[in-house]
């Protein structure tokens, strides 16, 4: 029985991870009392005993947790910032290629995407890969998501009964472009740059919408909306990432479309010359613990989609 270990397991990541876990015959949860969930040697201890850690964390936390780590046997599934663009880790995007795929597998430790830059790296990655989109593009990409990924404490504001009344409308964030996914964005592209990001967050409770606009005349030479297409026909053909050339209804796109969804949608819309890349899936699934458990699943050697709602 594979012994499974949260550190974090309070936040919103955290829980929904504990909440789907709870239900599965093939793991044995281990949980630390209230009392003990912060004191460093009672999670020490957890972490050493386990054969698989989820870290739900704060980046210098997770950090932290990692050091505590004294079995060579432990497998780290981390859903921070912190180790994304550390090359010494597996990136738990399976789809991207065979080779995340094995690594996911073969690794004791693997960095769980980012919520927004799983969409945008999905869209942009097959296009490095296959030489459709130059390495040096000046993108741009907008995500809308739903609150929740904003953690227990944008929850609660949006969620009580008091509110501002200017959460009624859609608020734009990451405004001084910093956002923290942006080198996660560009190193696992492996773009010269990362792109001018607009992230916004709206009354819903999940779900999430990237697009990345592109101009024809952006693409390599000789390339067009079609090559793009074929690309994501060929990559992505499920269960967890799918092709889907009608994702819209009726002339939109909600982004509440895959709320409660582990899987993605990928999509291409406009014409031959004005291009939209449009990925869509929930925050709290595909960006977040849905993905974290697939590479679970991965590591297990089971059905990657075993305790996934697809």
């Amino acid at each position: 029985m594979t012994k499974v270990f949260i550190d974090g397991k309070a936040g919103t990541t955290g829980l929904r991870i504990y909440e789907r876990l709870s239900g599965r015959s093939d793991i044995t949860l281990l949980t630390l009392s209230e009392e003990l969930r912060k004191d460093t040697a009672a999670r020490a201890q957890m972490l050493n005993k386990c054969d698989i850690a989820f870290l739900c964390l704060p980046d210098d936390a997770a950090r932290e947790s990692v050091s505590l780590i004294t079995n060579p046997d432990t497998v780290v599934l981390d859903t921070s910032t912190a180790h994304r663009t550390n090359p010494d880790w597996a990136y738990g995007f399976a789809e991207l290629s065979s080779a995340h795929r094995e690594k996911i597998k073969n690794s004791k430790r693997i960095a769980v995407p980012g919520c927004h830059a799983s969409g945008y790296i999905a869209l942009v990655y097959p296009l490095i890969e296959q030489g459709i989109l130059p390495k040096d593009a000046l993108l741009s990409c907008h995500s809308l998501t739903g609150y929740s990924g904003g953690g227990k404490k944008m929850i609660a504001e949006y969620e009580s009964e008091e509110r501002d009344a200017l959460l009624d409308a859609p608020r734009q964030y990451g405004i001084g472009q910093t956002h923290k996914h942006l080198k996660e964005m560009k190193a696992i592209t492996d773009t010269d740059n990362a792109p001018l990001f607009c992230p916004i967050v709206a009354d819903f409770y999940s779900g999430m919408e990237v697009t990345v606009p592109l101009f024809a005349s952006q693409l390599c030479p000789g390339k067009t909306v079609e090559d793009i297409k074929k690309a994501y026909e060929a990559k992505y053909k499920g269960p967890m990432v799918k092709y889907n050339p009608d994702m819209a209804e009726g002339g939109f796109i909600s982004a509440k479309g895959m709320s409660l969804k582990d899987t993605m949608e990928v999509a291409v819309y406009g014409n031959e010359e004005r291009i939209l890349l449009t990925a869509r899936y929930d925050n709290l699934g595909k960006g977040a613990s849905g993905a974290a458990l697939q590479c679970m699943n991965i590591v297990m050697g089971t059905d990657e989609t075993t305790g996934l709602d697809i």
